[in-house]
């Protein structure tokens, strides 16, 4: 089971490796953006209608500023410097000629795309695997959705409320099968793991909030952070 997550680049790996491992009620099909292509839209709806797994979770709201949360929502590749910055996730995410590619260092590997994108929600396809350590590698593939709103704060920032919604389809029948016996154990894993995909967005916001310079700093220091993503992240930081 996953043990670490970040920011919602991470999402579809999160979920899948979550769902993978259990699972959980049988899912309702998602509400698709209309301005997903004909194709697409097919795709990800076949996953989701054959779904083993689903989760639909609303996260704790948490203070952050729009700008910052969006740029790490657009950016998961640099989303994942950020964190391992901070301690807050082992994961690595690179770009690959299918789609960026996970390994959350703890046997979930797999590649996603971003299907959809526009202001308060996202919608994801993902493809993966998930390796235990005395079972054979369990694949699947996903659909995630994230939805989330901006409320405007005194103080000048937003507090963020969102929803984090996925469907996992086994590739293998025999676990899906097994999988709805274990429908009420696997159901909590998901949602679980779907909250704490949120929690670590709030320890990242907070983090920015409370030491911006400290942030640039510890990730100005390691060498393979993306220049042009770091300089971006300064000026969205305000940091001189």
């Amino acid at each position: 089971m996953l043990r670490h997550h970040a920011l919602t680049g991470i999402a579809p790996a999160l979920l899948l490796a979550a769902c993978l491992s259990a699972a959980g009620a049988a899912p309702t099909p998602p509400a698709l953006p209309e301005q997903i292509p004909t194709e697409e839209r097919a795709r990800l709806m076949r996953v989701a209608e054959a779904a083993s797994v689903s989760t639909h979770v609303d996260a704790e709201p948490f203070v952050s500023r729009a700008v910052v949360f969006e740029y790490l929502l657009d950016h998961p590749e640099f989303a994942t410097h950020v964190t391992q910055a901070l301690k807050l996730a082992r994961y690595r995410i690179w770009p690959t000629p299918e789609g960026l590619y996970l390994d959350d260092g703890w046997g979930a590997t797999g590649h996603f795309t971003v299907v959809y994108a526009a202001r308060g929600k996202r919608v994801m396809y993902a493809w993966g695997q998930y390796k235990p350590r005395v079972l054979p590698s369990i694949r699947g593939q996903a659909v995630i959705m994230l939805e989330y709103a901006f409320q405007p704060t005194a103080q000048g920032l937003e507090v963020v409320s969102s929803t984090v919604t996925g469907f996992v389809k086994l590739d293998s029948r025999v676990l899906a099968f097994a999988s709805k016996l274990a429908s009420s154990l696997a159901q909590s894993k998901a949602d679980t793991e779907a909250r704490k995909l949120m929690k670590v967005f709030a320890r990242v916001s907070q983090a920015v909030q409370d030491n911006p310079g400290g942030v640039y700093e510890q990730l100005r220091q390691r060498p393979e952070t993306p220049a042009q993503e770091l300089e971006e992240f300064r000026q969205l930081l305000n940091v001189r």
